[in-house]
Parts: C-alpha cells; structure tokens; sequence
C-alpha cells in the first residue's frame, strides 16, 4: 500500500513528540478518558479530548473538568469550542493548568447545537472572528495550538486554504481538514483531494479527516491529499482499535490489545462499562454507556434476541447488564471476526 508506511513514523507538533501519524479524532460524547486510553493501548498516535464547550469551562461548570483531566497518557490533547475569544483563552489557560501539552481549537463541527451558537464550522463563515479566536488561544498559552476545521461552509465557500494559512501566520502548529463542508454534515464521500489545496497553502503539518476505516483507506488518503497524518473518528463506533490498527499495518505489526475471541470481546466491552461508571458514577455513567454497548452490540453482536438487547440498553442495574453481556457475546456462536482492526 502506497505511502502508508510514512504514517509509522513519529510527527513533531510545535515541540511535542507524536509516536506515529494515526490520530483518533475528537468526538463530542465519545472521546472521554475510557475510550481514549483504550485507543491508546492499540496503539493509535494522538488522542484528542472530547470537545469542552470553553464558556461553560470557563464559567467553572460541573462536570466540565472530567474532559479536560490528565488521564496519564504521553500527551495531553484538549479540543476547545466556543465564540468569544475571552472564554477561549480562559479555558485555554484552564486546560493547560491541567497538564495539557496541545490545545486544538473547534472549527469544524457541524452540529446544529454548536454551530446555532456560531461556533464550530460557522466560524468558517467570519474568518477575521476566527482568526480573533485564535490569536487569543496562542496569545494565553505557551503549548502548541492546533486547528480541526471542514473544506468551507458549503460549496460556495470553500476557504479551509485561507483560514488555515491565517491561521499558521497566527502561530498554530498543526491543523487538521475534514474533507466536507459543514453543509454535507456526514452525507456522501469525503473530499481527500481537496485537502491537497490546504496541504499546498502551508508549511506546518496538514491531517486528513473523513471516511477512514482501514490501511487502504488510509494510505489512499495520504495519497490524494498529501497530508502528512491521517486522523479516524467514526469507524471506532464499536472498535475502539481501529486506528491502532492501521497504525499497527503502517510499521508492519499486529495491533495490540485486541481481542481475540469472544471471552476476550466480553471482557472487553465489560471493562469498557465498568470504567465508564467509575468516572461518571453508576446513574451517570449507565445512561452515556448505552451508545457504546449499542454499538459493540451493532457491530459484534448482530443476532442478539431483542429481549436481551432491550435489557441491555434500558436496565439500571449494572450486575444485571454485565450478566446479558458475557452471555451475549461469550455465547454466540458466531466465529469473532476484527478484519477492520488488521
């Protein structure tokens, strides 16, 4: 596979040493300190925090500091999101206090309830506002300040290029592109060339974003982009090593940590569980580990009986819901296949 060994070796970013070019990217509700160090352990490069909404750190709220604590791993990445440059800096200044060794600034989330409030991707529609938050990140911190942002707005407006060479002649370090704009949402196929126009637009590492699942994928979009590392979100719906893996193909290994029979899945997926509760606490943690358990489910799990899923997913009695899931998947017959994971 063309290029793809290039993603095995490390990647400096602003004077912070990554391992290798397979990040797992920041998602909202996903990202918190269990699913990242599981994804470290498979050996993915980078892992990148949930994005924290910077006015409600800032404000102190309850809750907010589990996304931005140190979870012990080599570096500490903290993705911002917000619209006044005060809260941004007041929230990078927070995050670095709590060890983080990267901040990256939200510029590409398309969700509604973010952009509603004209942050994420909309701030790709003002980018002298953009550039304000920006110089506001790099001007309260001495850690490196990187950039995740779409192709544009829509079609009309494609100006990831600009803002992103702005955005280097601002002082960030790395930014990373989603190959579609904030209109597509995650509808149709990523745009991996247009990436190539950021790539050609700067002089500090570019990561591409979007529809990467496997080794071919990956190394197919270092070619058609250029980029210089590759980045994964929603292919760990449910695996969680997907980006150790390819970073694992990259050097020409096997990707650690995975399972490898259906004990192992259930052991697996019950420790994932059992470490969402102990962050969260039990009532918490058991409503925000039932996407999880529905995607491993999804994924590894398909001829479940209703019943059992239904109790999985709706009971509150933590014994009762690791008894369904060693039962489930240490008794389906069904042959473990991770093909993804290789």
């Amino acid at each position: 596979m063309v290029n793809l060994a290039r993603l095995a070796a490390p990647l400096n970013v602003g004077g912070v040493e990554i391992r290798n070019r397979v990040f797992l990217a920041p998602m909202s509700g996903i990202t918190d300190e269990p699913f990242r160090r599981r994804a470290h352990t498979h050996g993915v490069g980078l892992v990148v925090s949930e994005m924290v909404a910077s006015g409600e750190l800032a404000k102190g709220r309850a809750g907010f500091d589990l996304r931005i604590r140190h979870s012990g791993l080599p570096v500490h990445m903290v993705q911002l999101a917000g619209r006044e440059a005060a809260h941004m800096a007041e929230g990078a200044r927070i995050a670095a206090g709590e060890g983080a060794d990267i901040i990256d600034i939200n510029m590409g989330c398309p969700a509604k309830k973010v952009t509603g409030g004209y942050a994420g991707s909309a701030l790709m529609l003002d980018l002298d506002h953009a550039l304000s938050l920006i110089e506001a990140v790099v001007g309260a911190v001495k850690v490196p300040v990187t950039v995740k942002m779409r192709l544009g707005w829509d079609e009309g407006a494609l100006n990831a290029p600009i803002l992103a060479r702005r955005a280097e002649q601002a002082g960030v370090k790395m930014v990373t592109v989603h190959g579609r704009t904030r209109c597509q949402f995650y509808q149709g196929k990523a745009d991996w060339r247009a990436i190539a126009r950021v790539k050609e637009a700067v002089s500090i590492p570019v990561v591409a974003n979007g529809d990467v699942c496997s080794p071919a994928e990956a190394a197919a979009i270092l070619d058609q982009s250029g980029a210089d590392a590759v980045m994964v979100g929603r292919a760990h719906y449910g695996a969680p090593w997907i980006a150790g893996g390819i970073a694992a193909a990259a050097a020409g290994e096997t990707a650690a940590n995975v399972p490898q029979t259906r004990a192992d899945l259930a052991d697996y997926v019950v420790g994932h569980y059992q470490d969402m509760l102990a962050l969260y606490g039990v009532e918490s943690g058991l409503r925000q580990a039932r996407k999880h358990l529905g995607w491993y489910l999804d994924r590894h799990a398909v001829g479940v009986a209703d019943d059992d899923r239904k109790a999985i997913l709706t009971t509150f009695d933590p014994a009762r819901v690791i008894a369904l899931l060693r039962n489930v998947f240490s008794g389906d017959p069904q042959p473990l296949s991770l093909r993804s994971a290789a």
